[in-house]
């Protein structure tokens, strides 16, 4: 009887705890892995959008005007005359807004 009368009272604890792991869950996800998939999916488009002219700044920081574009690589003219090749990863949206805006 004792036993009954136990899981009874631990069953409406359980529901709250599960109830408050499950809001703890749904808040998670909509402040912190939601934007983070927003964010990859601008940076992506981004990256495929990319064309000559535009002004770009890698994430070590490298200013410069995209000269020319491979497949996977971005050629940076980064001074009259010097041009350098970097990885179309490395090139950050966020800093290449920033680096435009600037500009204007």
């Amino acid at each position: 009887m004792l036993g009954i009368l136990l899981q009874a009272g631990g069953g409406s604890a359980m529901t709250g705890n599960l109830v408050l792991i499950g809001g703890i869950i749904v808040i998670f996800y909509f402040f912190m892995i939601r934007p983070q998939q927003k964010k990859q999916k601008d940076q992506k488009k981004f990256l495929e959008e990319i064309k000559k002219g535009d002004m770009a700044v890698t994430t070590g920081g490298i200013h410069g005007k995209v000269a020319a574009i491979d497949d996977d690589t971005v050629l940076l003219e980064v001074d009259r005359g010097t041009k350098i090749k970097v990885e179309k990863g490395s090139i950050s949206l966020e800093a290449s807004k920033k680096y435009a805006e600037k500009k204007m």
